[in-house]
């Protein structure tokens, strides 16, 4: 069985999802955050060379870093993820069968949803972190609102977290963030700016850390 990262997750409060970097983008990008102090990574399958960044992320940063799979649709590409590595895998969507095969193999899933229904679903199904998507059209009176009757299912909150709003999103309810574009502008990975994302990462841990 693997780790169980849930708890891990809670505490650090922070997911960084990394889409649409290439290899040697991965280099610089993993070191920033990581030096940030930023401890869960998540590569995208969409991602060209996704698996072979997640490889090369869990071989550099193993056991400073848990290094994960996002934007995970169905099996196949979890059993392709697992086998590169990831720890983690995340969803946009709810896909029972993605949940199973990761439960049955000791990984840690926290797939999407956005309804109610979708969020018992996916709890009920074995997720122990859902993440709400998305965050940015649904907003922080959503997450509000679902605390009355699903207070008890933690989520992870995706899309539309910034340093400025984040310590809102937790005050709504929200248990994690996964942070897209404002940990990694664009500008910066053009530029190879490492250290500008190291300086990112950890704004954003400090702050969460003083939540």
């Amino acid at each position: 069985m693997g780790l169980k990262l849930t708890a891990e997750l809670k505490r650090e409060k922070i997911v960084a999802i990394v889409r649409g970097i290439t290899r040697e983008q991965a280099g610089f990008v993993g070191e920033g955050l990581s030096q940030g102090g930023i401890r869960f990574m998540e590569v995208t399958m969409n991602t060209e060379g996704a698996l072979h960044i997640m490889e090369d992320w869990r071989t550099r940063y193993d056991g400073a870093v848990y290094v994960g799979a996002g934007t995970v649709l169905d099996v196949e590409m979890a059993k392709e993820a697992v086998c590169a590595g990831a720890q983690f895998l995340i969803s946009p969507n709810t896909d029972l069968s993605v949940i199973e095969y990761a439960l049955e193999h000791g990984i840690d899933v926290w797939p999407g949803a956005m309804t109610p229904t979708e969020i018992v679903a996916a709890y009920a199904a074995g997720a122990e972190i859902v993440k709400l998507f998305p965050t940015a059209s649904l907003g922080l009176e959503f997450i509000r609102e679902l605390q009355g009757p699903l207070h008890h299912i933690p989520l992870l909150a995706t899309g539309g977290v910034t340093l400025d709003n984040l310590a809102d999103y937790f005050a709504a309810g929200a248990a994690a963030v996964g942070l897209g574009s404002s940990l990694l502008p664009k500008d910066a990975l053009v530029a190879g700016n490492r250290d500008e994302i190291t300086s990112r990462a950890a704004a954003f841990v400090n702050a969460a850390k003083g939540l």
